[in-house]
């Protein structure tokens, strides 16, 4: 039995409150995926690939004709995206393609959330693209943004390239384009200079240096040599933008 316009006659506020109910539902649900019609892309990483602390946001702003959906969160790794299920949520959206970069919180340091590069981030970062496959979505593989981590020689000395050998190799065996934003990121960094770079990133208090400090702490306040602030995230997002052009140029009339 429809109760409904019983309800609008005798309830009116009642009938008021379902209707908003209503509407939300559907707003929700429309939410919760793609706008037809446009070429469908989801982001999967850690923290420097969000929008408010990465590269994510000033991705997205470089497409056209396109909808980018980021499911990036700060702290996961390779393995820990996937145990919290993040990832099945990323290929329920059933995108065109899906940009894929862990390897921060995979370093020693992180307990139950850290991998080892030949063994199970191997396992994993293998893991994404055979279920992006599987799922008919095309996957992109992107090496680690680097840490800003200066020698004395005025260069970068990352310790992220263990995982990012992997994700290379990886891209190789599977015949799956590859985004070298590690290489890129180094080579334009050393190019700026550090002085010009510390533009780029957050300030971060800290008491002490631990095993994956980017900088050391000076009087309780540090540079973040991690993550990217709003002129950062812009930059890097653009680099990743007019990388993937190269690297995959079907691509190039979604890039502004």
């Amino acid at each position: 039995m429809n109760l409904r316009p019983f309800i609008r006659t005798a309830f009116p506020l009642l009938a008021a409150i379902l209707s908003l109910l209503s509407w939300t539902s559907r707003s929700n649900a429309d939410q919760a995926g793609f706008t037809p019609g446009k070429l469908h892309v989801v982001l999967a990483g850690d923290s420097t690939v969000t929008d408010n602390a990465g590269w994510g946001k000033g991705f997205a702003n470089c497409l056209q004709n396109a909808e980018c959906i980021n499911l990036s969160k700060g702290g996961r790794s390779s393995k820990s995206f996937i145990a919290e299920g993040s990832w099945k949520k990323a290929l329920a959206l059933k995108p065109d393609y899906v940009l894929i970069q862990f390897g921060h919180n995979d370093q020693p340091g992180h307990g139950d959330r850290e991998t080892d590069p030949q063994t199970t981030y191997k396992q994993f970062m293998t893991q994404y693209v055979d279920d992006a496959k599987a799922a008919g979505i095309k996957p992109l593989l992107v090496t680690s943004l680097s840490r800003r981590q200066w020698g004395a020689d005025g260069k970068i000395h990352s310790t992220l390239q263990p995982y990012v050998d992997v994700v290379k190799a990886i891209a190789a065996e599977k015949n799956v384009p590859l985004l070298d934003l590690h290489s890129l990121s180094i080579a334009f960094y050393e190019k700026e200079g550090k002085e010009k770079i510390i533009e780029l990133s957050p300030k971060k208090n800290a008491d002490a240096k631990s095993a994956n400090s980017d900088t050391t702490a000076t009087a309780n306040k540090s540079v973040d040599g991690t993550h990217l602030n709003e002129k950062g995230g812009p930059i890097i997002g653009a680099m990743v933008a007019a990388e993937l052009k190269k690297v995959v140029p079907e691509l190039a009339p979604h890039i502004k």
